[in-house]
């Protein structure tokens, strides 16, 4: 499994959403499932998954799918096939 589908099975599995779901629309302010609880879950399942630690700043700003690949970058997971 490549880091696009980890990241996306993470998604998946902590919003209970299709693949499908997880567009440009997918973020913070859009998807009422995802609340401050459901956030550190995703927080968590994410550091899990690649074995990073999230810094508060980027917790903070960690607000759509997209956005989030980007900031996972910084910690050197390689999002390209």
């Amino acid at each position: 499994m490549n880091n696009t589908e980890k990241y996306t099975q993470v998604f998946m599995t902590v919003f209970q959403v299709h693949k499908e779901a997880l567009d440009e629309s997918f973020t913070f302010a859009n998807i009422e499932m995802w609340d401050s609880l459901a956030h550190m879950t995703l927080i968590t399942k994410l550091e899990e998954t690649f074995g990073i630690m999230f810094d508060t700043e980027d917790i903070l700003n960690y607000g759509s799918f997209f956005n989030g690949m980007k900031i996972l970058e910084k910690y050197g997971v390689d999002f390209s096939i």
